[in-house]
């Protein structure tokens, strides 16, 4: 079932060490001590995408080119991605109790307790210390101009990001690690990585995040879909969530976002709180008129960030049981 088998060497079944992974991070979250000494292997792809990008990316080239480069820069990449997390996965299963080292690199690739931790940080420098201290909060995980949002705008910037990533940063990576272990993990982060860096819509990476941006939508197609029903099925556990708007939400709104994939876990949490998410938002330098998801309310507040924080935990209690029905199902085949 699983390209490394269930039991490799010395290491425990594939989808347990996934679930310890969720478990280490859900418990020690970005374990900042520790990458204040070594640099987050995120930051160390994002330092090598940056070197790429300046050598890469010309603006003198003709666009056909500069898309070329974008595609041998994926390449690279992936191909890094790949080779590296190969070995780190067959020395960590073929050496006895190295298995531990493949659990805390998936650990450090997943994001549920970070994510929740940057939310709630939100939530209460805007109810303790005002809109300036919120939108500076805030503008550490989106990239719209914060100034442009007031305390609704806020709460509802923060709400976006926990659904959004709930996708890419929870469903996605652990999704990726049961099809294809380690070095399919590693792979999406990577070009997750890339899409955030280069993958823009502007003049200098329109041509040249072309192919990062189109292999990022493709890796998330399945994670987004999933991430929007488990959100859905989260709603029956939250408070006052509801689930069947949330369904109804997802299915009628999800593509009005210009993201093919992000829109489905937004449109399911804008149902499951009875809010209404997106809509016109401004980034540096650019305004972009989008649709409303959800039928709600738009006034969000900090009450309806709480709301939002408990639906994601909800929400990540049920990933992980569905990683231990796996497994159970696996056992029983």
């Amino acid at each position: 079932m699983l390209p490394f088998g269930t039991h490799f060497g010395h290491s425990p079944d594939a989808l347990l060490m996934l679930f310890m992974a969720l478990a280490l991070d859900a418990v020690f979250g970005e374990m900042g001590p520790l990458f204040r000494l070594a640099p987050h292997p995120v930051v160390l792809v994002g330092r090598l995408i940056g070197r790429l990008d300046k050598r890469l990316n010309k603006p003198s080239l003709p666009e056909a080119d500069r898309k070329a480069r974008g595609v041998v820069l994926v390449a690279l990449m992936a191909a890094l991605a790949v080779g590296v997390s190969l070995a780190i996965a067959f020395v960590a299963r073929a050496v006895p109790h190295l298995w531990l080292i493949e659990v805390f690199a998936a650990a450090t690739l997943i994001a549920q307790r970070s994510l929740f931790n940057h939310v709630d940080d939100v939530a209460r420098a805007l109810e303790h210390n005002g809109l300036e201290a919120g939108r500076y909060a805030v503008s550490r995980i989106v990239g719209r101009d914060p100034q442009s949002l007031d305390e609704h705008g806020v709460a509802r910037a923060a709400i976006e990001s926990l659904a959004e990533n709930f996708a890419d940063a929870v469903v996605a990576p652990a999704f990726w690690y049961v099809l294809l272990g380690l070095p399919g993990l590693v792979l999406y982060k990577t070009v997750n990585t890339l899409d955030s860096m280069v993958g823009y819509r502007n003049d200098k990476y329109r041509a040249f995040g072309w192919a990062s941006a189109r292999l990022d939508d493709a890796m998330n197609l399945v994670p987004a879909r999933l991430a929007g029903l488990i959100v859905t099925l989260a709603a029956l556990f939250a408070a006052k969530g509801r689930p069947w708007r949330a369904l109804k939400t997802m299915i009628t709104d999800a593509r009005h976002h210009k993201s093919p994939n992000s829109g489905w876990p937004e449109a399911a949490m804008a149902g499951a709180l009875d809010l209404a998410l997106g809509g016109p938002r401004k980034y540096p330098g650019l305004v972009v008129d989008e649709k409303w998801i959800g039928r709600g309310r738009a006034r969000a507040t900090v009450a309806d960030m709480d709301r939002a924080l408990h639906l994601f935990s909800a929400a990540c209690l049920i990933h992980a049981g569905l990683v231990i029905l796996l497994l159970w199902v696996q056992a029983a085949l």
